[in-house]
């Protein structure tokens, strides 16, 4: 267990608010505040990592412990008490999963067959202004003996904009970094997601703002209907990042078009080829800007018999083999620039003359090979035929990079009017699966609570099927479908319905 140096100590509490299991108790003795690590401690370093003061260090183990192997964290668990996840509990010196295997899932809304197509869609259909007014078109025909109905229209959406998956490790801006395009703010870098940077573009504050609404309204039509265009991002220290980005092509980020998809970060690279790395180096540094992963360390490494080779990486330890590497321009996202920098240093007493060190990144596209010197120095030599297996191992398992553009709207406004006579009925029907969302003939993902807010992959849309009008917001074609009977239960426009043979464009 762990324990802290009481006389050091300044009582902030820091470590007992972080401690997930509550293994740290706080009170006073004697006239004097404490702060105690107990028995029930699990040794998941949080506290360590947390405390200001580096009062916390290694203390005698308690008795029966079992250490844990289910993450990288390996929690040393003793008899009754749980690991930091509280996902396992000690007893009697066996590690049990403390919650039942659950075989069955909850129930799904389902969405019948006969109304998850639109008989016609919304491109092309106009609008209806104002929303009072029933859909431009209101068509029905008959599906295995039941009658659909599908009503369209182009709809306004001020609250809209398009969230932009570009499939790359390039640094692109800290998080929530303004987005520019022709010269006007227009959105945000997001929370990145695995193996992606995201950006998104538009929102109603900014389609409505007095400074780059209308340039917003435009950068969100452009990228929705698959046209190329140029963001720009300004970091803190004032550079400027140019990301050219186009649905389905790879983004081009400061004139340097990306060429594949992670494998994962460096920590998964490794537990994916740890056996293929043990035939070919002595070590192997992954470099990641989210987690850099130590071969011979990691327990992928152990898995299959390596130990600590005595090699330090230059970045932050999270977990045995787990660094996290600092975001910048640099090698996979990090600052290191060369793959020298990725060697901090070289602990001899560990380590041996000759051992060979390979520094890859995630996909493989930059790998150098080096060996550790007599003073604990490291030379790079020629990779061999073994260290370019990994490198190219790593490159067989990368996707091609590319962009992928997903436009966000919701249409729980005036424009259910055009749908129905109660409004509220119609979102209640989307919600429960009796009424079907389309986009331009793609199915969108609806999102839970209240509201008609989605979320739709604009290239299973009709091309060029998004436009803008001046107030300003973006126009997406919107189509509902359902049974008419539901139709007739939701207010819908009966006298508005016109067989879908009536229209000459409409063709089998």
């Amino acid at each position: 267990m762990l324990r802290i140096k009481e006389d050091l100590c300044k009582k902030c509490r820091i470590c007992m608010k972080n401690c997930p299991i509550e293994a740290i108790v706080a009170g006073e003795e004697n006239g004097q505040k404490y702060v105690r690590i107990t028995d029930k401690c699990v040794e998941c370093n949080i506290c360590r990592r947390v405390c200001p003061f580096g009062v916390i260090e290694n203390d005698e183990q308690t008795e029966g412990i079992v250490q844990c192997s289910s993450c990288s964290v390996q929690c040393k668990i003793p008899v009754g008490s749980t690991g930091a996840c509280k996902r396992y509990t000690n007893e009697g010196g066996k590690l049990v999963r403390n919650r039942a295997l659950v075989v069955e899932p909850l129930p799904q809304v389902e969405v019948d067959e006969k109304i998850r197509k639109p008989i016609i869609t919304a491109v092309g259909a106009g609008t209806n202004y104002p929303c009072i007014r029933p859909a431009p078109h209101i068509v029905c025909e008959k599906r295995d003996g039941v009658d659909v109905v599908t009503t369209v229209t182009e709809a306004p959406l001020s609250y809209s904009g398009v969230l932009v998956k570009l499939d790359t490790n390039t640094y692109i801006g800290e998080e929530g970094a303004t987005v520019y395009c022709e010269g006007k703010p227009v959105g945000m870098v997001q929370t990145e997601e695995y193996g992606s940077k995201m950006v998104y573009v538009g929102g109603a504050n900014r389609l409505t703002a007095k400074d780059g609404g209308f340039a917003t309204a435009r950068t969100i039509c452009a990228l929705a209907n698959g046209e190329e265009v140029e963001l720009t991002v300004k970091t803190e220290d004032k550079k400027a990042i140019k990301i050219r980005c186009q649905q389905g092509k790879a983004p081009v980020i400061n004139g340097v078009e990306e060429q594949t998809m992670r494998i994962g970060c460096g920590s998964a690279t490794i537990g994916l080829l740890a056996d293929i790395m043990k035939e070919s180096v002595d070590e192997c540094i992954v470099i990641d800007h989210h987690v850099t992963g130590l071969f011979s360390e990691h327990l992928a490494g152990r898995e299959v018999g390596m130990k600590w080779s005595g090699v330090i990486p230059n970045a932050t330890k999270s977990t045995v083999g787990r660094y996290f590497g600092g975001h910048g321009d640099g090698i996979g996202g990090t600052v290191l620039q060369t793959p020298r920098d990725a060697i901090k240093s070289v602990d001899m007493s560990v380590a041996h003359a000759g051992m060979t060190i390979l520094v890859t990144n995630t996909t493989g596209e930059i790998a150098a090979l080096f060996e550790v010197q007599e003073d604990g120095d490291v030379k790079e030599i020629p990779m061999t035929e073994k260290a370019a297996k990994v490198a190219k191992t790593i490159q067989e398992n990368c996707q091609r990079s590319t962009t992928s553009v997903l436009y966000c709207g919701g249409t729980g406004g005036s424009a259910r009017g055009g749908v129905c006579k109660h409004p509220v009925a119609i979102t209640e029907a989307v919600h429960d699966g009796r009424a079907r969302l389309t986009i331009g003939g793609a199915p969108a993902f609806v999102y839970p609570g209240g509201g008609i807010n989605f979320m739709v992959d604009t290239a299973k849309v009709i091309n060029k099927a998004f436009t803008w009008v001046p107030t300003p917001a973006t126009v997406a074609p919107v189509e509902y479908t359902m049974t008419k009977a539901d139709y007739e239960k939701i207010g819908g426009h009966m006298d508005q319905i016109k067989n879908v043979e009536d229209f000459p464009e409409y063709r089998k």
